[in-house]
């Protein structure tokens, strides 16, 4: 396999795993799949991480993801 496939089917997954969490946030269901309404909200994050409060803003994110991660875990864990 070439390099560029090799390249491109890296973008093609992680591209794939970031519109996963999209959906797996709810806000494809919350919007009525409105990709306007969508990229406006992802804009208006990036908006809040190059501000004076992005470094706060991230790290509540992380943490946030981070628990929703490790409930969901756990919830698998109990369901096996």
């Amino acid at each position: 396999m070439r390099a560029w496939q090799v390249e491109r089917r890296k973008r093609t997954r992680h591209l794939i795993e970031l519109g996963g969490l999209v959906i797996k946030a709810g806000v494809v269901d919350l919007t009525g799949d409105g990709r306007a309404t969508i990229y406006g909200a992802l804009l208006w994050i990036a908006d809040k991480l190059r501000s004076e409060q992005g470094e706060h803003a991230r790290n509540l994110w992380a943490a946030k993801g981070r628990q929703a991660f490790d409930a969901e875990r756990h919830e698998d864990k109990k369901a096996s």
